[in-house]
């Protein structure tokens, strides 16, 4: 009991730092540390004999939970408010100017996977715009913005961009790819579409037609407006990565409209990637398994949220810095010009 205490209040203090980098890619929340300034500067804390307390309430809590009981009641998930914060990126990852002098837009891109994939992005040398929910998401959305901006000072691209959007609705999408074209010489040469929300229901009876319209134009509507407005700014060369789910493989009897979605986005990459392909154009997905995201809390109660992750074979939940390198694997000419219409699975399983 004395672990589980320590190790709960270890997690909370990390929850309170402003972002998190991983040690490794196997996460460990008794290895997170903090980011300071500069990404290249943050380091390790905590001696010795610290990690050895640590490593033991580590032990203590992993038969018992993954995370500390919490609930944010509300959609879009804040990332400031999680407890402990999402791995944003890992710590020693090694750039290759895999995306250098390349422009890129990631819709959801202010916390989570989003924010991974941005940081990941502009380390490989990218200039990165992203969208987030004014009103809702500005905190989040300014430590992404200020994170970016730490990252082009070294690199050299031009200034990222933080725009506001709800992107269920067309008027919207085009406003969003229009600013961002308009700020970076007309072109998108990559397009992560990653904006999602989801809510439990148990039964098929209680979801509403009001229900249904919301989350499918988040979840897939945005997708197609956002892509139909992007592929006219995109050259040949060009890449688009779309974040679907391991439910969409394996089904959620709890998540039906989000699963629904996440199906469609499947087939909507599959077909896109055929009608692009004599563009050069290529269309690729992730399908991320339990992922440590502000939908979480913000999605599931807090006994869910103790459990999660913890029903893969790997036994916890991944983290959004472990799930972002596949975003820049697809989007890389020079690593995956061979491939679309394909999916990678982060799901921490030994299958789909």
């Amino acid at each position: 009991m004395r672990a589980l205490l320590l190790f709960q209040q270890l997690s909370r203090s990390a929850a309170r730092q402003p972002l998190l980098l991983s040690n490794s890619c196997s996460y460990r929340p008794h290895l997170a540390t903090r980011a300071l300034a500069s990404f290249a500067a943050a380091r390790p804390s905590g001696g010795g004999r610290a990690r050895a307390r640590l490593s033991l309430a580590a032990r203590a809590m992993a038969s018992q939970q993954q995370f500390p009981p919490q609930q944010q009641g509300s959609q879009p998930g804040k990332e400031h408010a999680m407890d402990p914060r999402p791995e944003a990126i890992i710590k020693n990852y090694k750039s290759a100017n895999k995306l250098k002098d390349k422009v890129a837009l990631v819709t959801g891109g202010d916390s989570g996977i989003g924010r991974a994939v941005c940081l990941c992005f502009a380390l490989e040398g990218a200039t990165v715009a992203f969208t987030f929910v004014k009103g809702h998401e500005d905190k989040d959305a300014a430590e992404t913005l200020q994170a970016l901006r730490d990252i082009k000072s070294r690199t050299g691209a031009r200034d990222p961009m933080a725009v506001p959007a709800d992107l269920g609705y067309e008027d919207n999408c085009r406003r969003v790819v229009e600013e961002v074209a308009g700020a970076y010489g007309g072109r998108i040469d990559v397009l992560v579409n990653n904006a999602a929300e989801q809510y439990e229901r148990p039964c098929i009876t209680e979801v509403t037609e009001a229900d249904l319209d919301r989350v499918f134009r988040t979840n897939i509507f945005s997708y197609f407006l956002v892509t139909k407005y992007t592929v006219p700014h995109m050259a040949e060369g060009g890449s688009i990565v779309n974040t679907s789910s391991v439910n969409a493989y394996k089904g959620n009897k709890t998540l039906l409209d989000y699963t629904a979605t996440k199906g469609a986005i499947v087939a909507f990459t599959r077909a896109l990637a055929l009608q692009l392909a004599d563009k050069g154009i290529r269309v690729n997905g992730v399908a991320p398994g339990p992922i440590w995201t502000p939908l979480i809390p913000a999605s599931f109660g807090e006994e869910k949220v103790v459990q999660f992750g913890s029903e893969v074979p790997m036994k916890r939940a991944g983290q959004p810095a472990e799930v972002a390198p596949s975003y820049v694997f697809l989007a890389s000419e020079q690593d995956s010009s061979y491939m679309s219409g394909q999916f990678l699975h982060v799901n921490g399983k030994s299958g789909m």
